[in-house]
C-alpha cells in the first residue's frame, strides 16, 4: 500500500472534527458536499480504518480519526508559520492584504482612507472582510485587524489607534412625545457592555424595536423609531440626526490596529498598517465625539 497522505485530505478530516459535518467542512474549505465525501472515503480506505461514527447527530470522530486530525492541526499550524515568514520577505510593497474591521468602522470611517490608500499603491490589492466576529490572524483568516478592543489578544502585535465614544442620538424632527420610545441591542448582537448601561439606566425596559447590529440600529434612527445609542463617529455624521447629551464615558472604546508579530515587518503589511496609523490620528477628534458640539 502507498503510504504517501495527500495534505488535502487531512485537511478534510480536520475541518469535519471541527465542524462535526460535512456541509460545514465543505464551506469552511470551499468545495462541494460531494468532494468532501469522496476524499473522506478515499481516505478511510486508504488507511482502513474508520475516522468517523455517522449518527443523527451528524459526524462524531473516533479515537483514530481524533490523532489523524490533532496531526493536521500541527500541519496546519507549521504551514502558517512558514507562509508568514516567507511572506515577511519581500521587497516592494505588493501583493494582497486582509484586513478585517467592523462594518460600522467600514461605513463610518476606514472606507475613504482605504480607497485613498489604493491610490497611492496601486500594486497592493486589498480583501477587506466587513465582520463583528473575530478572526484568527494566527491562521491568516486575516492579516490585519482594525476592532474596538478592551484587552487585544497577546498574540498580536499593534497600538492603539483612538478612542471610540458613543452617545445618545434622536431625528432631530422627531416628536417629543416619541423621544422617550428606544431603539437599542437584542440579544445576538453580542454587545454586552451596551444592553447592561441601558438597562442599568433603565432604558432597556422603553425598547421597543431591537436590531442585531449597530448598523440597523442607525437605519431605525434615521427613520424616527425613537433614541438609542451610536458611535459617534456614526451618530455626528448625519445631518439628520442631533445628539442628546455628552458621550457616555463606559461605553468609550480603545480601537487597536493588530497584525502577527511575523508579519509586521512586511513590506505590504507595514505599509497598510502605517497608512491607517495616520489616518487615524487626524480622525481622533471624529472618533472620540470632540469633533462636534453635543446637540440638544
Amino acid at each position: 500500500m502507498n503510504s504517501d497522505l495527500n495534505w488535502d485530505d487531512l485537511k478534510v478530516v480536520l475541518a469535519i472534527a471541527e465542524k462535526g459535518s460535512l456541509s460545514g467542512a465543505a464551506r469552511q474549505l470551499g468545495v462541494s458536499h460531494a468532494t468532501v465525501f469522496r476524499r473522506l472515503n478515499d481516505l478511510e480506505d486508504h488507511l482502513g480504518v474508520e475516522l468517523f461514527l455517522r449518527d443523527r447527530r451528524g459526524y462524531q470522530v473516533t479515537t483514530a480519526g481524533q490523532e489523524v486530525a490533532d496531526n493536521a492541526q500541527v500541519i496546519a499550524t507549521a504551514i502558517s508559520a512558514v507562509e508568514r515568514r516567507v511572506i515577511g520577505r519581500d521587497l516592494k510593497p505588493s501583493g494582497t492584504v486582509r484586513l478585517t474591521t467592523t462594518d460600522t468602522l467600514l461605513w463610518g470611517v476606514l472606507s475613504p482612507i482605504l480607497s485613498r490608500f489604493r491610490s497611492t499603491f496601486p500594486d497592493i490589492a486589498l480583501e477587506v472582510i466587513a465582520s463583528n466576529n473575530l478572526f484568527d490572524l494566527s491562521r491568516r483568516e486575516a492579516d490585519i485587524a482594525l476592532r474596538p478592543a478592551t484587552n487585544p489578544p497577546e498574540i498580536l502585535v499593534g497600538k492603539k489607534v483612538g478612542v471610540i465614544t458613543q452617545a445618545i442620538y434622536r431625528h432631530r424632527d422627531l416628536p417629543v412625545d416619541e423621544a422617550t420610545n428606544w431603539v437599542g441591542p437584542d440579544d445576538a448582537m453580542g454587545y454586552p457592555p451596551l444592553r447592561n448601561w441601558m438597562d442599568q439606566n433603565g432604558f432597556l425596559a422603553q425598547c421597543d424595536y431591537r436590531c442585531d447590529t449597530i448598523m440597523g440600529m442607525f437605519a431605525a434612527l434615521r427613520n424616527k423609531a425613537g433614541q438609542g445609542i451610536l458611535p459617534c463617529y456614526i451618530g455626528d455624521g448625519a445631518q439628520e440626526l442631533i445628539r442628546v447629551g455628552a458621550p457616555i464615558d463606559p461605553l468609550a472604546t480603545d480601537l487597536w490596529l493588530l497584525t502577527h508579530p511575523d508579519l509586521q515587518r512586511t513590506v505590504r503589511i507595514r505599509a497598510v498598517l502605517d497608512f491607517i496609523d495616520d489616518a487615524m490620528r487626524h480622525l481622533a477628534p471624529k472618533l472620540d465625539g470632540t469633533a462636534v458640539d453635543t446637540g440638544q
